[in-house]
């Protein structure tokens, strides 16, 4: 039976990464994946991922100290974004942000998912660590036994100091581990699709508080235009999910004409549409992050809503911080695996985590909720928080990752001092 310092079960973002920054520091590790990984950069002409991420400064300082940025910067497949516009459809609240106020060159970069899973599997290529594809886990022995072991379907076994679940939302790690969470489903659905408008997008994310939802028009750029002319954009309109159903199904013609109305227009008509999808959308949070042994990483311990496009780049944060704990600890001379060591890993993210998805919630909440009295007093307050620099400035920086403490992964690269 194969023994490893550390099996990650789930290769997406948030495990690849990991698996990168584990490898890097030393770490035996392996990686195990149910489904077949695909490290091609070549897409079809006209095959975009629906599903985008809006990278945070930090988590783009993640993979520029993994090696893997100038990976994804060679694919030529992500827009930089270099302002934020917000507004609500029920009066005249609006906010603005722009990376000239932050003194940056852009506030962040709108990636498809597949990129950037590509890229980190590049990347892993050149490095050396178990692969484990079409390996579906079926069983794991308890925290009492040390190292943990993992059962495959096939009757393949593998035993590691720590096991992370890095495998989603319905992690199949923390249900094997017993790890309870608090969740719910909210009451709207996520459609998504790309457009194409007839203004420029102006390298700017829009997003729009309505009625019934919230809809975001993020920028993009992907191989499969046919000119990088700055009118495509990546789209999450949040409705309840009979109305999400019904936009799906609607005439390319009749979605564009309706989902231009309900944009106001800001970047002129929608012309064209990719395929769309509904996507449920459920809050979502493991009340312990760890057992002796095992860790849990990104979706697999918390999931929030996409109003800001932060779970991805919440993940990316888990996995400075876990790379750091287990770094400083085998360092020390102590079990990495000790649920001492991992309690520490926790203590850095389950905080920050609840304060982010208690933000989300109460955005959510407050524009979801259409009383005229609290539609005055929400314009109001977006009014004020546009008029007061430090608050607005405070607000931008959370988002993008800057301004408050990083693990080292997660910190601008240092330039190589020149020892001669």
């Amino acid at each position: 039976m194969s023994q490893f310092d550390i099996a990650i079960v789930g290769a997406g973002m948030v495990g690849a990464s990991l698996a990168c920054g584990l490898i890097d520091a030393g770490f035996k590790v392996a990686l195990i994946e149910s489904g077949e990984l695909n490290p091609s950069q070549n897409w079809p002409l006209g095959q975009v991922d629906a599903r985008v991420s809006a990278l945070s400064l930090a988590s783009e300082n993640l993979l520029k100290n993994l090696n893997v940025w100038p990976v994804l910067a060679n694919m030529a497949r992500f827009q930089a974004y270099s302002a934020m516009h917000v507004w609500d459809a029920c009066g005249t609240g609006r906010l603005h942000f722009t990376a000239a106020e932050q003194h940056l060159p852009y506030l962040g970069h709108i990636v498809e998912n597949c990129t950037i899973t590509s890229a980190l599997h590049q990347t892993l290529a050149h490095k050396q660590y178990q692969l484990f594809e079409h390996s579906e886990i079926v069983d794991l022995t308890s925290q009492e036994i040390s190292p943990r072991r993992l059962s495959f379907a096939s009757g393949e076994q593998i035993s590691a100091s720590i096991v992370v679940g890095a495998d989603g939302a319905n992690s199949k790690i923390r249900q094997l581990a017993g790890l309870p969470t608090r969740e719910w489903d909210y009451p709207h659905h996520a459609l998504v699709t790309r457009v194409k408008v007839t203004k420029a997008h102006e390298n700017t994310a829009w997003q729009r508080f309505t009625e019934d939802g919230i809809l975001a028009f993020l920028p993009l750029s992907t191989a499969a235009e046919e000119s990088p002319d700055n009118h495509y954009c990546s789209i999450v309109w949040s409705r309840p999910k009979a109305q999400a159903e019904a936009m799906q199904q609607l005439s390319e013609n009749d979605f564009c004409h309706a989902l231009s109305q309900a944009f106001e227009g800001q970047l002129g008509a929608v012309i064209e549409t990719d395929q769309r999808h509904v996507i449920p959308l459920r809050q979502r949070h493991a009340k312990r992050y760890v057992q002796a042994g095992l860790v849990l990483v990104g979706d697999a311990a918390h999931t929030i809503h996409p109003l800001a496009g932060q779970g991805v780049n919440l993940g990316f944060l888990d996995v400075s911080a876990l790379v750091e704990t287990l770094k400083q600890a085998q360092q020390q001379g102590h079990d990495i695996s000790s649920l001492k060591v991992l309690e520490n890993y926790q203590s850095l993210r389950r905080g920050d985590n609840l304060r982010m998805m208690s933000l989300m919630e109460s955005f959510s909440r407050l524009f979801g909720n259409q009383h005229p009295m609290l539609s005055l007093l929400r314009n109001t307050g977006m009014n004020w928080v546009q008029r007061l620099s430090p608050i607005k400035q405070h607000l931008a920086q959370q988002a993008m990752g800057v301004g408050v403490h990083l693990p080292p992964l997660s910190q601008a690269p240092q330039p190589i001092k020149n020892t001669l």
